[in-house]
Formats: structure tokens, C-alpha cells, sequence
């Protein structure tokens, strides 16, 4: 079986953490967002085609020619012009079925099974915000309808974006028209499909999707399973608790509900409450509900509720606003 990794796009929501990598390679529970999703796949799909294109060759520096047992492709859609455009960039190398999903949410095993059991398939959850999401519209557990954000409630249940598909697919999108973002959208092709085939809806049983910076958070804390994650290499000479600390870390201070990424270091008498804290970056003082960057330096700072930015050196100051 094939699995279509939808992995190319630019995400400005979860900035200043996507200005230095691509957001399939976010890490929680000390592990990539794509990581998640190929351990999730391995002995289900034999070949993962990763469709690359925003700081692409991060990704394949990263995921290799090799995941397991799973061989990875990699094609490029050359320009952000949408889902439905990033997906046609496979053709080339689809046999007949596949399943198709988002690089940057993560799906559980079981739900890729579930899934791959139908022809044609989509897997729904039920959302308090479905406004956010693509919502479904279901006769008799078949599709019906996608309509992408509503304004009006529709329904809770939404499109969690993994999908059993066929070749069939790809004419569609070729004839599909730009939607009002200027993007060859995949749920206009699926809703297409729908009108001719059966799409069975399949509940999820565990989809976790990372829309903001602050989804990281649930996700790590479902995934870690409210236990700390403590990387290889990382010396804890303060307090560390329900949180992930990434590799080769030093953490002095104490730590909080937080991620802190790769070669991190939090220095004596500095808390970390709430916050993710971006690879290489240096921390003295006090920070919460904050998301640093990478490479970012604070000494003898307080940090309230904002983002900073990759590479800032900021020292001797509170900070209650982002700085870009």
C-alpha cells in the first residue's frame, strides 16, 4: 500500500517555530509530527511518497531515502497552490489505491486500518469548533458534502484530512478551478468524487490536529501520556515536570508543562511554565505561555505570553509583546 504524505506548505500559524523548518518537522513527545505518522504506518504502508516543497530539503535530510521498512519518495509541488495541487505532484507513482493525509496532524494506527478497508473512504471527528475545519455532511455514514469553514454551524463533525483514494482522483483535480484562495482545493476533488462514488465516513479514534502553536501542547501531552520525555544526552539538575526536554539539553532551572526542543539550555534560577522553547536557544529568567524560536538568546528576562522570534538576543528586560 502507498501513502500520499502531504508535507510541501508554509505555515504562518504556528510562526516563529516554521520559520526555521517545515511543520511536519515540529517535534512533540520528542519526536517529529511525520515521525509520528510513519511509526503509525509502518507494516501498513510499503512506500510513503512525502510531497515536499517549503524547506524541503530539511525533510529529506531528516526522513532518508529509508523509514523502517517504509521506502520514502520524495516529489515537489513547486508552488503553493494548494492541497489538491500538492497531491496531483504523486501521480507519477500511483499504482491504483492509496490513503492520502496531512504531513502536520497526526493519525493513529487505527484509524489508518479502519481506513484502508474501503474502496473509497474519509476520516470525520467531531470538533467544538468546527467552524475552523472542513465539515461534513453524511447520509447514512456516506459522504455528502464538504464545506470548508462555514460561517454558519453546519454540523461537529469535520474532515480530519486522511482519505482512501484511487488513481480516479487525479482527473478530477486537473479539472478542478481555483477556489476563492487562489488554491486547487482536495476537498473540491473529493466532493466531486462523491457525486459519482461512495465515500464511506470513518470515525476517528484518535486524530490529533496541529493547527496553532499552543496544539502542540495537547498533542505532546496525549502522546508523552502526561509522563515527562527526557532526551538522549540531556543532563536535569532542576525540576522537570509533564513535559517534554528534547536532546542534549542542560535544564538548570525548572521546567513546566513545556517543550523544550534540541540543545536547549535553561540556566540556575530560570522557569519554563507553559511555553515551547525552539532548538539552540540559550534561557536565563522567567518565562510563560510563550513560544520562543530557535537560536533565540534571553538573559535575565521576563517573558509573558508572547513569541520571539529565531536568532534574537534580548537581556535585562520584560517582555509582554512579540518581537520579530
Amino acid at each position: 500500500m502507498q501513502a500520499v504524505i502531504l508535507a510541501a506548505g508554509k505555515s504562518t500559524r504556528t510562526y516563529p517555530l516554521t520559520l526555521t523548518r517545515p511543520k511536519p518537522l515540529l517535534k512533540v513527545a520528542n519526536k517529529t509530527l511525520l515521525e509520528h505518522n510513519l511509526d503509525n504506518l509502518t507494516g501498513i504502508a510499503d512506500e510513503a511518497i512525502i510531497v515536499v516543497g517549503y524547506k524541503k530539503n530539511l525533510i529529506k535530510k531528516y526522513i532518508g531515502s529509508k523509514y523502517k521498512n517504509i521506502k520514502i519518495r520524495y516529489v515537489e509541488q513547486k508552488q503553493q497552490l494548494g492541497t489538491g495541487n500538492a497531491l496531483l505532484a504523486a501521480e507519477g507513482h500511483i499504482k491504483n489505491g492509496f490513503i492520502s493525509l496531512y504531513g502536520d496532524d497526526i493519525y493513529s494506527r487505527e484509524d489508518f486500518k479502519n481506513i484502508l478497508k474501503n474502496k473509497y473512504a474519509i476520516l470525520t471527528a467531531k470538533a467544538e469548533n468546527p467552524g475552523l475545519f472542513g465539515v461534513i455532511v453524511e447520509e447514512n455514514n456516506i459522504l455528502a458534502n464538504i464545506t470548508e469553514k462555514p460561517q454558519k454551524f453546519i454540523s461537529h463533525s469535520v474532515n480530519a484530512g486522511l482519505y482512501k483514494l484511487d488513481k480516479q482522483i487525479f482527473s478530477i483535480i486537473k479539472n478542478l478551478k481555483k477556489s476563492k484562495r487562489c488554491e486547487y482545493e482536495l476537498t473540491d476533488a473529493i466532493n466531486e468524487l462523491a457525486k459519482t462514488k461512495k465515500i464511506l465516513c470513518i470515525g476517528s479514534k484518535q486524530w490529533i490536529p496541529i493547527g496553532f502553536a499552543p496544539d502542540l501542547f495537547k498533542a505532546d501531552k496525549i502522546l508523552r501520556k502526561n509522563r515527562n520525555i527526557i532526551g538522549k544526552n540531556s543532563k536535569i539538575y532542576g525540576n522537570v515536570r509533564n513535559s517534554s526536554v528534547g536532546n542534549n539539553c542542560v535544564i538548570k532551572g525548572n521546567v513546566y508543562n513545556s517543550i523544550i526542543m534540541d540543545n536547549v539550555i535553561i540556566d540556575e534560577n530560570s522557569s519554563v511554565n507553559s511555553s515551547i522553547i525552539g532548538e539552540k536557544a540559550y534561557i536565563s529568567g522567567k518565562i510563560s505561555g510563550s513560544v520562543i524560536a530557535d537560536n533565540a538568546k534571553l538573559k535575565n528576562v521576563v517573558v509573558k505570553e508572547c513569541k520571539i522570534w529565531p536568532n534574537k538576543a534580548i537581556s535585562g528586560k520584560t517582555m509582554e509583546n512579540d518581537v520579530q
